[in-house]
């Protein structure tokens, strides 16, 4: 066998052509490495801010000038062409696709507006507009409290860190439209300085030391998480901490199911509000996507929130985390498909079986507690006392909140449907139950036949049937939009010019 010099001397001419080879491998080699170090570099300059902000600087736009990917990728959260097989990201009015739930809030302001919120971009318009917060205007209160801006916008840290927690909850929710202009953002969850993972929201720490945790101990994973629980969970306002005042309390202090959280409740004799019907005193779920979510195979498994409604993608080379916050079912490839390898249309159509098996139940539920509060209302009318009520109404006190624990959290079918569908069957039971000591009380008063279903086919209807004026309720609120948020709006940017001297 000839050496390659015998074959170098014989043919000269391959001799170059190896060298141009060479040469054109360490040009493509040399530019590999080249582009490597300004990736790296490139790293480097994006996650190093070039300023520091003001403690808890509220404004979006000011944070995006240092990062732009994630602030543009977080403004389509202003997005609401999506539309899955139940929800999207557009709103849904709930009401008008179950007008039962109107029924089952009579009394409480649910009954009034409820809606499948839009994206984060829209947390300050929204809660301006739903009819919960009433019409306020001069010597004019709105009936909910300061509490409920909490989880709205990032001037809620500032305002917090300025007045202190009480201070903050005290007074009517319109005492401060002119501070909270905000919509939710990235002081949110971030620290200003090192842009690392923050709680902002005091009442999660407050949560975990009720449960003998330590936060700080927690990993950067389970922060990936906890950043959305600190407002993606059950709630109440408690009266008692702070003459007054309605703080704002996670009920965890005995565990996180939705028996613990009822142990809980039971324990301090508190209810939301009392039903105008059945008058039961009744427990009004928030929206328990955490608590849900913990007891799901993805919890058990190490993911977080972030990784399915904030997966990683790149541009530009660099890899960064989608700050367009919405449902999977939106982004399968970047959120599903980096750990099951089945087609999109597969696992979407998985999730809507769920999501089907699970509704379908949990209608059956709500029909039977429309039947308990309209039946519970027939034995007070022909003389029922305290005592006769007790049982039946703890009953439909417990049954309802059940309902309420799936039907609040709009994920809660995907997020663990086992857990989802067990509290939905055991809802069910305990209605059947009320509703057999309902039997038995009408008969004993001597009514025997079947109590009539009212005509609640729609909601226009089942507000009608509930006592509520709804003609009167919007025109108040158009009134409201029209005059009252655009000052508030115009007032907060003009206070933002003098606070933040550019």
């Amino acid at each position: 066998m000839k050496s390659i010099q015998e074959i170098l001397k014989g043919k000269p001419w391959l001799g170059w052509i190896i060298f141009a080879v060479t040469v054109i491998i360490v040009f493509f080699l040399g530019m590999l490495a080249s582009s490597i170090i300004e990736r790296r570099a490139e790293a480097i300059f994006a996650y190093t801010p070039a300023v520091t902000f003001p403690p808890d600087e509220p404004r979006n736009e000011v944070w995006g000038e240092l990062f732009p990917r994630e602030y543009n990728s977080y403004m389509k959260t202003s997005e609401t062409d999506f539309k899955s097989k139940y929800n999207g990201s557009a709103m849904v009015d709930m009401l008008e696709e179950s007008p039962r739930m109107a029924v089952l809030w009579a009394g409480y302001s649910f009954s009034k507006d409820y809606n499948q919120g839009r994206g984060h971009y829209y947390s300050i318009e929204d809660i301006q507009k739903t009819l919960r917060t009433g019409a306020p205007d001069e010597g004019v209160p709105s009936p909910q409290p300061n509490t409920c801006w909490t989880c709205k916008s990032p001037d809620v840290p500032r305002l917090m860190n300025k007045s202190g927690i009480a201070e903050f909850f005290r007074g009517t929710w319109d005492t401060k439209g002119t501070e909270i202009i905000n919509h939710i953002g990235c002081a949110d969850c971030h620290d200003s300085k090192t842009m690392n993972l923050r709680i902002s929201r005091p009442t999660l720490l407050e949560a975990f030391e009720a449960m003998g945790r330590d936060i700080e101990e927690v990993s950067h994973q389970e922060m990936r998480s906890l950043v959305c629980a600190q407002c993606h969970v059950e709630y109440y306002f408690n009266k008692e901490i702070a003459e007054g005042v309605d703080y704002l309390v996670f009920p965890w202090r005995n565990g996180t199911t939705i028996e613990d959280l009822e142990s809980y409740y039971d324990e301090l004799g508190f209810s939301d509000w009392t039903h105008a019907m059945s008058r039961a005193p009744m427990l009004k779920a928030q929206h328990p996507d955490y608590e849900i979510y913990l007891t799901g195979v993805h919890a058990q498994r190490g993911v977080s929130c972030a990784d399915c409604h904030m997966p990683f993608i790149s541009e530009g080379g660099q890899k960064f985390t989608d700050h367009h916050i919405q449902s999977p079912l939106n982004n399968v490839a970047n959120s599903c498909q980096v750990c099951h390898r089945e087609e999109t249309q597969e696992l979407i159509e998985d999730v809507y079986s769920r999501q089907d098996k699970l509704l379908e139940n949990r209608n059956i539920l709500e029909t039977l507690l429309v039947r308990c509060h309209v039946e519970a209302k027939a034995a007070w009318d022909r003389g029922a006392d305290e005592r006769q009520m007790k049982d039946i109404l703890n009953g439909i006190r417990r049954a309802q909140w059940r309902w309420d624990f799936t039907a609040a959290g709009h994920g809660n079918s995907f997020h663990s449907p086992v857990e989802t569908g067990r509290i939905i069957t055991g809802g069910i039971a305990i209605a059947q139950e009320a509703r057999v000591q309902l039997a038995r009380l009408l008969s004993s008063q001597g009514y025997f036949e079947e109590i009539p279903y009212p005509d609640i086919s729609t909601k226009a209807k089942a507000q009608e049937y509930i006592g509520l004026d709804m003609e009167m309720i919007n025109k108040e609120k158009g009134l409201f939009l029209e005059n009252v948020v655009p000052r508030w709006m115009g007032q907060g940017r003009e206070r933002e010019k003098r606070e933040y001297v550019e």
